[in-house]
């Protein structure tokens, strides 16, 4: 087929890059302790990250203060000076002061530390999404900073689409993976791997997965060898609460069996 008969997406420009950017253990500067900072520290908190905060304590609003006494972030108690960024590695604003923003955001550009300033898009070098989180799941729903209050409609609509235990069910499947690691390390298997995983996952439901028990993972192993997945009625047959003999159930032709 000539390359200019293929079909290509096309280039739809103005959107933001969707990335899940890894921060644990990163030095996040939160300028700024009322209502938004707030929000902002919640969100880098639950991504691991090492969090100080840069306000007068009299700026500090119930949540953010809570954050400080029991020791989630460090308080520094005064306004922001250039020496705080010293050991930032990204840097979110929250401040009613349009011109003290601006002129941090400035010196975050010039020592090339990425950086928020909340409620001006321009000043941006990403944005806060509306997210829903269900354990390992996360979906962010974003307006590239056009309509933070749609996003957040939009986020309660998708999340009412899913499974209430959707969370569980992406936890069952990360501990296959793992145990499958573990029983077929070798680089040369992982196209086996991925191909079989990927039946898994087509083989059941998304309720279905979240019924999924750890022994479930252990008695959906057995069928690895053989490149099979075994149905939802296998698996609540081969529990061992099922009441039916284990010798009706498994008589070792799947393949290899991993104890519990």
């Amino acid at each position: 087929m000539a390359e200019s008969s293929r079909k290509f997406p096309e280039i739809q420009g103005g959107g933001s890059l969707m990335i899940a950017w890894q921060i644990k253990g990163k030095n996040v500067l939160v300028v700024g302790g009322g209502e938004v900072a707030a929000g902002r520290i919640l969100h880098v908190l639950n991504a691991d990250a090492n969090v100080t905060v840069v306000c007068p304590a009299s700026g500090l609003n119930p949540e953010v203060s809570h954050r400080v006494s029991r020791g989630q972030v460090k308080h520094v108690d005064r306004l922001f000076e250039p020496s705080d960024l010293d050991t930032a590695d990204m840097v979110l604003v929250a401040v009613d002061d349009p011109a003290a923003s601006t002129v941090i955001w400035k010196l975050c550009k010039e020592r090339r530390i990425p950086a928020n300033i909340a409620d001006v898009p321009p000043e941006c070098d990403f944005y806060f999404g509306s997210v829903h989180r269900d354990g390992p799941l996360q979906i962010m729903v974003s307006t590239n900073g056009k309509g933070p209050r749609l996003a957040a409609l939009i986020r309660r609509y998708i999340a009412k689409t899913l499974p209430k235990n959707a969370g569980n069910a992406i936890e069952a499947i990360g501990e296959l993976r793992q145990r499958l690691r573990k029983i077929a390390p070798a680089p040369e298997e992982s196209p086996q791997r991925m191909a079989w995983m990927t039946k898994v996952s087509n083989t059941f439901e998304w309720d279905q997965m979240c019924e999924l028990t750890d022994e479930d993972m252990n008695n959906i192993l057995t069928f690895y060898s053989d490149n099979k997945v075994p149905s939802l009625d296998e698996l609540k047959a081969m529990r061992r609460d099922s009441g039916q003999p284990k010798s009706e159930l498994f008589d070792g032709s799947f393949g290899f069996s991993v104890g519990a």
